[in-house]
């Protein structure tokens, strides 16, 4: 099974959770990161507006090519209770995808809000089937046991067809 993580961090809680990931899974370990912003309160100020709105950001890298992979992750924080505007970007982006699978998550700090339901959404119009969704919390971030079920539902979705 071959899977490529795809996250945007700001605070470092999404890319904790993605290293996580990529220990247990490998594959690619892919940061999305907006050219957006020149600092982090032009990012939480001007980026969370844009997240409300469903926006994309520039980002980097332009396109992810995910042919090679069998399952695809999806990691965002949540800002203003949505993904953050490179996320959208990088689904967006997003190359031989089409019949994949994948699990979303996010990170934040009470609730996920619609961050999930907007990413679920967008990539299953690009033709993924969403087979895993989590919400990890300010606490969910550092449970073993809550993370450990993502990695086994990752695990889960390379090995059925």
């Amino acid at each position: 099974m071959k899977t490529s993580i795809i996250y945007n961090s700001y605070s470092g809680n999404t890319r904790s959770v993605a290293e996580a990931v990529h220990a247990a899974c490998g594959g690619d370990l892919i940061e999305v990161i907006s050219k957006e912003y020149s600092s982090k309160i032009t990012a939480y100020t001007i980026g969370c507006y844009r997240a409300s709105k469903g926006m994309c950001d520039p980002i980097e890298p332009e396109t992810i090519d995910v042919t090679a992979s069998d399952v695809i992750v999806i990691g965002t924080p949540v800002w203003a209770g949505r993904a953050t505007p490179a996320i959208n970007a990088a689904v967006a982006a997003l190359e031989g995808c089409n019949g994949k699978k994948a699990v979303v998550f996010a990170t934040c700090r009470n609730n996920g809000g619609e961050s999930l339901l907007n990413v679920k959404k967008a990539v299953e119009g690009r033709g993924v089937t969403v087979v895993g969704e989590f919400v990890f919390d300010k606490t969910g971030i550092k449970d073993p046991e809550r993370i450990n079920a993502m990695i086994a539902a990752i695990k889960a979705a390379g090995t059925t067809s």
